[in-house]
């Protein structure tokens, strides 16, 4: 089964000025991440705001970036939902497309307790095949609900196709635990973005990465050095990836994001209300915040 690996993008969803799935920034946004060499492409998480868009509106971006991709990168869907059936639906419908695999986030704002937990993910595994790889996704912070390294080593156990977890709080001992699990042979990527090297180097198969999203370079640079073996330069890059993350204020708020792409001039479109598109002051902060940053051009050229 494939896994995620590298870096991994978890991509913004861009809406047209009246709301409306822009399907044609998701073409040209996943065009240009392939182009910047990221290694996994991961829609519809929280990046995505997965919660403000319908199943329908959800299914036809999943389709979209899977057709895009035309297979030259994995891609995972995520698929976690308010309720279980729309997770069904959604973990079918990525089959179903010839996605590679999907996440899955855990029940979000009601308490679930780890009995809740754990037959939940059961359930939404044994509706696909036992051979489609399914990452757990623990965002304690945002759900309200965590996964422990025991309920997660009990989900694996029962279920062949679930190979690992999105973990997206920087806690290293609870990586760390994670890392052990199915004696070691048990997925794990962190999504906090400026943790990256040093995930890799507790054994962490890559980095599920917002911030890649409008700036992939430099964590391509931190990869690609890291698995060449060039320490130093693994650094480097790494200390410029923390500059872009703390600039796009860690992937607090999209529309940071979305804005610093259409700096870029990639079409990243508008956020979804609730949540507003930033005013022209604040955009001129942010270009000139970005302007002082080093430059993302790859160390070897």
């Amino acid at each position: 089964m494939k896994k995620l690996y590298g870096v991994t993008t978890a991509m913004i969803t861009p809406f047209n000025q009246d709301g409306k799935v822009d399907v044609e920034a998701i073409k040209s946004h996943t065009e240009f991440l392939i182009s910047k060499g990221v290694n996994c492409l991961y829609p519809l998480g929280t990046t995505g705001e997965m919660l403000r868009l319908s199943v329908e509106e959800r299914k036809l971006v999943a389709s979209t970036v899977v057709e895009a991709a035309r297979n030259r990168v994995t891609v995972f869907i995520h698929v976690g939902a308010m309720n279980q059936e729309d997770t069904i639906s959604l973990a079918k419908h990525a089959h179903e497309i010839g996605a590679d695999g999907i996440g899955i986030v855990t029940p979000i704002f009601f308490s679930a307790n780890d009995r809740e937990l754990e037959e939940y993910f059961v359930t939404v595994s044994s509706n696909v095949p036992s051979d489609f790889p399914i990452y757990l996704y623990s965002i304690p912070q945002c759900a309200a609900n965590d996964i422990t390294p025991e309920v997660a080593q009990k989900i694996a156990g029962r279920c062949e196709n679930v190979i690992g977890i999105k973990y997206s709080y920087p806690d290293f001992l609870r990586v760390g635990e994670y890392l052990r699990i199915n004696n070691g042979n048990f997925s794990v990527l962190p999504g906090a973005d400026r943790l990256f090297l040093s995930a890799l180097a507790m054994g962490c198969d890559g980095v599920v990465s917002g911030v890649s999203s409008v700036y992939p370079e430099p964590f391509v640079n931190v990869y690609s050095a890291y698995i060449e073996q060039k320490l130093d330069e693994a650094r480097e890059a790494q200390v410029i990836a923390v500059q872009y993350c703390e600039t796009l204020k860690n992937g607090s708020n999209m529309s940071y994001f979305k804005e610093a792409l259409k700096l870029r001039g990639i079409n990243a479109g508008f956020m979804r209300a609730p949540q507003l598109d930033l005013t022209d002051s604040e955009i001129e902060a942010l270009d000139q915040q970005l302007k002082r940053l080093p430059p993302v051009s790859p160390l070897n050229v």
